[in-house]
Parts: C-alpha cells; structure tokens; sequence
C-alpha cells in the first residue's frame, strides 16, 4: 500500500512539473494561441495572413537620373513588414552571445553607420584587424561582393557572418534562433514579412538585408549642385576640377564622376598604402597573388563622418588622406595601374588644391542621412 501510495506522489508530481512547462502556441497573434502554454513549441498557425507590403526604396534624383535600378534579389524583395523586422534585428544585442552588442554597436547611424575606432572591438573585448565600412547605397553594388576583400557575396550572406565571427558578435545562430523565437514579438513579426512564425537565420539575414538596402544616401551640397539648386565654392569647383584631372588630384578613375553619385566602382585596388603586405585583401579570397593587397574602393560620400580611413583604419583625417596621394605612394607589385603618378610619389599637389580637394569631398557630406537615422 505504501508503495501504491509512492507512485500516485511521482506521477502526480511529474503531471504537475509538466502542466508547468506547457509547450504549444504562446504567440497571442496567432490563431491558435495558448495562454496556459510556457513553452513556445513553434506550432503557431496564422491564418488568413496577408502577403507583406512592397515597399519602393525612396531614391534620390541624381541616383535615378544617372544609376541603374536598385539590384534587389528576387527572393527578397523588399517590403514594409521585412525592413521594420529587419530595423528592429540590426539594433537588437540578443543577436550576441552575451547581449551586450548589436549589429549597430559597431555601425553607428551617427556615423553614417561607421565606427569611430580604428577597429572594432567584439564583445570578448577582442579588436579585429580591419576598419568597420559604413553602410549606405549598397542596394547598388551590382557585383554584389561585400566587406573589404569581397568574401561575402550579397547582402543577405554579409548579414551572416558578424553574428558567428568569433571576435565579433561570437556567437552561433542556433542559439540567436532560439532567442528569438522566444520572444513574445518575433514570431508574429517574422509570420508577417516571410509567411511563417519559425524562425531561421536565412529569414533574419533576408530582414537585415532589406533594412540595409532601404539606407540611402543622396542628399549633399554636390546633389543639390548637380540638380542646380545652389552653386559652389570657387574652391569647391577648383577641387572636383582636380579631382576629375589626370594631372591634378586624379580621383576619378576608381571614385567616379559627377556621373556615378556613388562615388566608388566597387571594385577592388590596391591603392599604394604599403610596398609589402601584412593582409592580402582580396589575395586571401581568390588566391591569386594578383589580388594581393587589393580592397573595396570605399564611398567618398560622409567623409566627415566615416574616419578613420583605408581598410585598416591608418589615417586619423581626411588631410592625412590627401598627403597620401599627394607624396605617400608605395610601388608594390600589385599597384593599380590607374595611379598614373607612382614614379612621383604621389600626384604633388601644392597646399592650395590639397585645401581645393578638402573643400570639394566635403561638398558629399549627406548630413540629413545622419540625422534621419
């Protein structure tokens, strides 16, 4: 009898350990919401969901008059419900092991979404080796090759890899995965802009990747220039003369024109910083020792806001950059052939058009892409 009496107490017990972790629907948006479940078990049903909104990118005048459309990948396209989730990731520390740090903690919107240090510092206050890029205009990266070697191939495949870098966000998606999914907002939000509340790390980084593609930057003096709305400097005017002169500052072959407003081809150079390589760049993703010491031409656009410059964060100031091409030069084996000056050098430029120069990069300063962010 007291044996009988033992097992009535287990099964009891293990009745009541179980009703306490009730698994099944704990999405209140869903159809088949449980409010006594504990334990969200992914069987959400949302029925009669509406397909999410498509959401036209607002681009600038100079980007329609003078760039393609937008490359967006046919599997994601971008829509309301798809950039908000998106917004709301990319701000979220929940995507780090140890909650401290979001995918904005390195890629300030008050930094035209750039870091201020020479390199960023992952959450096991480990640095990297590299300078965090700014994000803007990518939805017109038509080679579709990002970070500063091109290992990533689109948006969605860039959004990846932060979260799983082991001196970065450090940690592994399974686990970001299970974060979300148990949070009271993300199932619905994910049902909403993808169609189901089960939540994957290809669906995140589709979100991340549409909120990157709806930041755009296109609103500078020189756009406002270019659509006659003011004038220029006489400086301003003597510097983009430079800037566009084989035999002055040189700039155009790799950062464009008054043609290109993205002011970068988005290929890969080796632009002189150093006559031997301590990182290969691009030669570390191809292998072919051509490629060594190559990177992503950067923007010109927000200068004021991205330093410190180059792939490794040498350079303090914008006028540490012009001296470099003016005198600093390093002949390698892999120098680009569009720096027409090496033998020199650098191109030479006097204190007055190296101030020119100055006055022109700064006409492609978008202060109104900070502040709306």
């Amino acid at each position: 009898m007291k044996g009988i009496h033992y097992i009535f107490v287990l099964v009891f017990v293990g009745i009541s350990v179980t009703s306490c972790r009730r698994e099944g629907c704990t999405d209140s948006a869903a159809n088949n919401y449980d409010s006594r479940a504990k334990v969200d078990d992914g069987s959400c049903v949302y029925a009669d969901c509406e397909s999410p909104t498509p959401m036209s990118l607002n681009i600038p005048a100079t980007f329609s008059r003078f760039l393609p459309a937008p490359t967006i990948p046919v599997d994601n396209p971008t829509t309301v419900e798809g950039v908000r989730l998106g917004k709301k990731l990319f701000f979220d520390k929940r995507l780090s092991d140890d909650l401290s740090q979001a995918c904005a903690s390195c890629h300030l919107p008050s930094q035209s979404f750039d870091d201020t240090n020479r390199f960023s510092i992952g959450i096991d206050g480990i640095a990297g080796t590299r300078n965090a890029m700014p994000i803007f205009n990518h939805a017109w990266n038509s080679n579709g090759k990002f970070f500063w070697d091109g290992r990533a191939f689109g948006l969605e495949e860039q959004a990846l890899e932060p979260v799983t870098n082991p001196i970065e966000m450090h940690d592994t998606w399974a686990n970001v995965v299970a974060k979300l999914q148990a949070d009271s907002d993300y199932p619905g939000m994910f049902n909403a802009a993808f169609g189901t509340a089960t939540i994957d790390s290809l669906l995140a980084a589709k979100a991340i990747a549409q909120y990157e593609r709806t930041l755009i930057s296109g609103n500078s003096r020189f756009d406002k220039y270019t659509q006659r709305q003011i004038a220029l400097t006489s400086s301003e005017l003597s510097g983009y003369n430079l800037f566009m002169s084989e035999s002055g500052a040189d700039c155009f072959h790799c950062h464009g024109d008054i043609t290109n407003p993205l002011w970068t081809d988005n290929l890969f150079h080796n632009n002189g910083l150093d006559a031997t390589f301590s990182d290969n760049g691009l030669g570390d993703i191809t292998g072919n020792p051509s490629d060594n010491g190559k990177f992503k031409t950067p923007s010109l656009r927000n200068l004021v806001f991205t330093a410190p410059y180059m792939h490794d964060g040498r350079f303090q100031t914008l006028d540490e950059v012009i001296d470099h091409y003016s005198t600093g030069l390093q002949a390698s084996p892999t120098i680009s052939p569009l720096l027409k000056h090496i033998g020199d050098g650098g191109v030479l430029l006097n204190p007055q058009e190296k101030a020119d120069l100055k006055a022109f990069l700064l006409t492609l300063t978008d202060s109104s892409f900070v502040v709306g962010h």
